[in-house]
């Protein structure tokens, strides 16, 4: 039998590939070696060979790591391969539903809440301006009835201002007008003293002051 031998160095495997297509795997265990034989078909080992090509790799070691990431991925190879069209649809489906998700929460929860608290802040807005309106209303009220309440003083105070200057002016003129009368009396009582101390020789001078006494007297009646 024709034999195409191929071997891997300073590894645990080697790979020999024959002409009907059959696989020697020799695994060293310490000083042992035990041979295992596989049968591969020809487009399999032309994939190796493809794979080899590409990743630069030996045949022993695509095998080794094939079968190491197949064992640590948990991929059955008697399964058939997902294809990237698939994958592309699972991930597409995945999107829609986490964009359905999005719009069926916006929808639900987002969208209220954002209603909810525009219309807040568009009624805080209200009672703040309402609040502003009625605040400036009631100050100027109150300024208008305090200026209301200091023109009735000045109004009152201003009566009473001219009330008692008024009274001051009569008190005045009665003052004036008593001592006038007190001093006119005093005259009178003053000449009709010295009229009644005139002897009977004293006729002129009797007349005089009876004259002095009816000038005192003539005005005030």
């Amino acid at each position: 039998m024709f034999y195409a031998k191929t071997e891997q160095k300073n590894t645990d495997l080697t790979i020999v590939a024959t002409k009907s297509i059959k696989v020697i795997i020799m695994e060293r265990n310490k000083n042992k070696i035990t041979l295992t034989t596989i049968g591969i078909d020809q487009p399999t080992n032309r994939i190796i060979d493809k794979l080899c090509k590409r990743y630069d790799l030996k045949k022993g070691e695509i095998v080794r790591l094939a079968f190491g990431y197949m064992d640590k991925a948990c991929i059955n190879p008697s399964e058939p391969p997902e294809s990237a069209k698939s994958e592309l649809a699972k991930i597409n489906k995945r999107q829609d539903d986490l964009i359905r998700f999005i719009r069926h929460f916006e929808e639900s929860q987002l969208n209220p809440m954002v209603k909810a608290t525009h219309a807040i802040c568009v009624r805080f807005d209200e009672i703040v301006k309402n609040l502003g309106a009625t605040i400036d209303t009631e100050m100027n009220v109150s300024k208008e009835n305090l200026r209301s309440i200091l023109r009735k003083m000045d109004e009152v105070f201003g009566e009473q201002k001219a009330t008692m200057q008024d009274i001051s002016k009569k008190l005045n003129l009665l003052y004036h007008f008593q001592k006038d009368n007190t001093n006119l009396l005093l005259k009178v009582i003053a000449l009709y003293a010295e009229l009644a101390s005139c002897g009977l020789t004293d006729g002129k001078k009797k007349e005089r002051l009876k004259e002095d006494i009816d000038k005192l007297l003539s005005p005030k009646l």
